[in-house]
């Protein structure tokens, strides 16, 4: 699955204040900014690929589900086929 336009507008980001995001911007603040940088960036990297696999087996849930509950859906029709 790819990152898309749905799943970046379904995203709920928190964004920092104005008087805090002008310190993000200047890289002369020291080693205190870069281990502040340095853990945000990789909180978002772990995060992008969590947020991609929850929207996927939401999506995964919202088909599904309701095929089973119906019962147009089987489970044991589906290990019969993946058995075979």
């Amino acid at each position: 699955m790819h990152l898309n336009e749905s799943i970046v507008d379904d995203a709920a980001l928190i964004m920092p204040g104005a008087t805090l995001i002008p310190s993000f911007s200047q890289r002369e603040k020291g080693a205190e900014h870069g281990k502040l940088v340095g853990r945000l960036r990789e909180a978002i990297r772990r995060l992008n690929p969590a947020l991609i696999q929850s929207h996927t087996l939401a999506t995964l849930r919202d088909t599904l589900l309701p095929k089973l509950l119906s019962g147009d859906l089987s489970v044991a029709d589906f290990e019969k086929e993946v058995l075979a």
